[in-house]
């Protein structure tokens, strides 16, 4: 639940307009900023949850380039088609970007309970 407020936080309040803009760059500062945002949401719920500090380094910078990766992957699609929210393929794209997403959490997640349960 945290990492869904957390997601909730950095991709939909936390977004900046340099976040935003230019996204179809591939080496884009924007993105990447936006993704560090995700990794310390990240790290703040696994401090939370008692996770060791290695295991948050690890799974926080694995999720900053699995998230920059996605966000590329749709913005790159999204360009490519010339997509706005007025294309049904814009909420496909949307949707399975979010998907992808939570797809980690849950990969973090089962990584988490794998690591307490050692």
């Amino acid at each position: 639940c945290l990492l869904q407020v957390k997601h909730l936080f950095a991709d939909f309040f936390l977004q900046t307009p340099k976040m935003l803009s230019g996204r179809n760059e591939y080496l884009h500062v924007g993105r990447a900023q936006h993704a560090g945002v995700h990794a310390l949401g990240s790290v703040a719920v696994f401090v939370i949850m008692g996770a060791s500090v290695d295991f948050i380094v690890a799974i926080c910078l694995l999720e900053w380039v699995v998230h920059f990766h996605i966000d590329y992957g749709k913005a790159h699609y999204s360009e490519k088609k010339e997509l706005t929210p007025q294309n049904a393929v814009f909420w496909r794209a949307m949707g399975t970007d979010q998907c992808l997403h939570q797809l980690t959490y849950v990969a973090m997640t089962a990584a988490w309970v794998k690591c307490v349960a050692i």
